[in-house]
């Protein structure tokens, strides 16, 4: 497994980890458990970092090769932290050819994060996606629920400033 780190080192609590421990001792043996440990995990961190790998692959007693293969497959799972304002800037071809990229530009200046990054406060992370299904919208961007279509980079400053 590469090791894959973040900028945001692992900050889970003992809390967390009983709670891991009780999902994976009530799927222990069981075909494919898998998954649904890995999305409870997910539900009890927020993502999937390397020590909660570790702890799945040991607990469920399967190679950590096999976590990490089915986290990296299944684009559900996040293998970085998320901030508290998710922003998702669709790169889909309606989006991207009316100037997404530059909206994208916009948001990275803004807050200094590159696609994949969180802040360092955790308050706000970026993704760019493929659609988000608002194409008569295009340039489009999501924060969490709320979507913003139409725009142009001199209105993504005002949208993030309302979030802070």
């Amino acid at each position: 497994m590469p090791n894959v780190k973040t900028a945001v080192p692992y900050r889970g609590t003992p809390e967390q980890e009983e709670k891991l421990r009780q999902v994976i001792d009530s799927h222990k043996g069981q075909p494919g458990a898998t998954m649904p440990v890995l999305q409870a995990a997910q539900e009890i961190f927020g993502y999937l970092p390397e020590e909660v790998q570790i702890m799945i692959a040991e607990g469920l007693d399967i190679p950590l090769s096999e976590v990490y293969g089915v986290v990296s497959f299944y684009t559900q799972f996040n293998l970085n932290p998320k901030g508290r304002y998710q922003i998702s800037v669709c790169l889909g071809t309606a989006c991207y050819v009316k100037g997404a990229g530059d909206i994208l530009e916009a948001v990275q200046q803004k807050l200094g994060i590159g696609p994949g990054g969180i802040t360092k406060d955790g308050k706000f992370s970026l993704d760019a996606c493929r659609c988000i299904g608002a194409c008569g919208l295009a340039p489009v961007m999501m924060i969490n629920e709320d979507v913003y279509g139409r725009l142009t980079p001199a209105q993504v400053g005002p949208i993030l400033d309302m979030y802070k």
